[in-house]
């Protein structure tokens, strides 16, 4: 125990000195070339909690269909991180962060390097097969193990809630921002990352305005928070657009939602089945779960996904077409969908299984609600509805939500739905 605190006194220490004397490891990335760790989060990556991110691929099956979206989600918290210091950093030399103290800026640290320690095999596909948030699997994973023993040496009780808040989007911290909203950097990294791997164009973000833009909002009641400065947003612009490219083109392109839904029915089989427990898959990653669904799935969908034989598109319609009043359960209620799904199936003379229904809902995706710091120094909202007509994204947010979403009917032999089935209209 004497030696656990002296260690535990002299990282505490290394931490505060960190941002100063520039001491720390570093490691080369291929999209922000070299990123440099402060000694706590050397020591929080060498967990086995963090680890096993290497072998959690950071979109799931998209590899199907774009080869080279191998990349981790290790990689990924790894430039949010490096993104965070460099945020903090800027808002540092413009004298932002005074009044918050060094503790404050530690946890956003580790809050942006450890986000994802909680994420599931394949991406969010268990997510929406009825499994609960990664957010409150790894706010629960900074209370086991290695992770938690190096935490509450650096901080205590209040280190761990802090970074669970910023984690979950509960905290009150006036730089919660960076971690969880509109600006989170996360989105930044994984958009730019995202794009890089796949090869494609769509995920362009102005990242160096976007940062020196970044602003610690004071309002008349005291509180601060994070926002943008008025000319950083056209940034903010590029960040919302290329999300909505990124959805579009690459996360819900017709044959990785194809490839994701089999993954869906083949995880939820073998669970009924007694394949393997929910405790199982929160600790797998992308090949525990695969070699364990290899063994184990009674639907012989995993076998199709290894294969890469994807049902086929049977509908696909945008959801501009899409009637309004379309039953919720048909994105939100796992069983009902299988329900209906089952009885498509019969409708069309196809096997049990051989219909797969998708309707993916992301109505945060193009969000905004922030604070923007005015050229004259006042303080405006931009939200959803845009500023007085100039941030002309947001004021078409939901048009380009519904462009990009789409109601697909997939089946195992190939079939042609001429409309949306009535069973889906009831």
């Amino acid at each position: 125990m004497t030696n656990t605190g002296a260690w535990s006194r002299k990282l505490r220490e290394d931490v505060i000195a960190f941002p100063r004397d520039g001491a720390g490891e570093i490691i080369r990335d291929p999209l922000w070339d070299n990123i440099r760790l402060e000694p706590a989060a050397a020591s929080a990556i060498d967990t086995p909690a963090f680890q096993r991110l290497r072998y959690v691929r950071q979109l799931g099956h998209a590899f199907l269909v774009y080869p080279g979206a191998t990349h981790s989600r290790f990689e990924h918290a790894l430039g949010a991180y490096h993104l965070t210091r460099r945020a903090l950093a800027t808002l540092d030399e413009r004298g932002d962060l005074a009044g918050v103290d060094d503790r404050e800026c530690l946890a956003v640290r580790l809050a942006a390097l450890l986000h994802d320690i909680g994420h599931y095999p394949f991406s969010h596909a268990l997510e929406e097969a009825g499994f609960g948030s990664h957010e409150q699997l790894g706010a629960r994973r900074l209370r086991e193990g290695e992770l938690t023993v190096l935490l509450h040496g650096l901080g205590g009780d209040w280190l761990i809630e802090r970074i669970s808040g910023l984690m979950q989007g509960t905290s009150d911290s006036p730089l919660a921002g960076l971690v969880s909203g509109s600006l989170d950097l996360d989105k930044i990294d994984y958009l730019s990352r995202d794009a890089r791997m796949c090869g494609v164009p769509y995920g362009t973000v102005d990242v160096d305005r976007l940062l020196s833009s970044l602003a610690l909002v004071e309002h008349p009641d005291g509180s601060r928070e994070m926002g943008v400065q008025e000319k950083g947003v056209s940034a903010l612009e590029s960040l919302l657009f290329a999300k909505y490219q990124m959805y579009r083109n690459v996360y819900w392109h017709h044959a990785v939602r194809s490839a994701t839904c089999m993954f869906k029915r083949a995880v939820r089989a073998t669970i009924a089945a007694g394949g393997f427990t929910t405790a199982e898959i929160e600790d797998a990653t992308d090949g525990t779960l695969d070699a364990l669904l290899s063994r184990h799935d009674p639907s012989g969908l995993a076998r199709a996904l290894r294969e890469r034989r994807l049902y086929k598109r049977a509908l696909d319609l945008s959801a501009s077409v899409v009637p309004d009043d379309l039953p919720q359960w048909i994105w939100n209620d796992v069983e009902a969908l299988e329900q209906a799904e089952h009885a498509l199936a019969r409708e069309l003379d196809l096997p049990p299984g051989g219909v797969l229904i998708d309707y993916p809902e992301r109505e945060s995706m193009l969000s905004v609600d922030l604070p923007l710091l005015t050229r004259g120094g006042t303080v405006e909202r931009l939200t959803d509805a845009g500023r007085a007509g100039e941030l002309g994204l947001p004021g078409v947010a939901d048009e380009l939500y519904r462009s990009a979403r789409r109601l697909r009917i997939f089946t195992v032999e190939p079939r042609q739905l001429k409309g949306i089935p009535g069973l889906l209209l009831a």
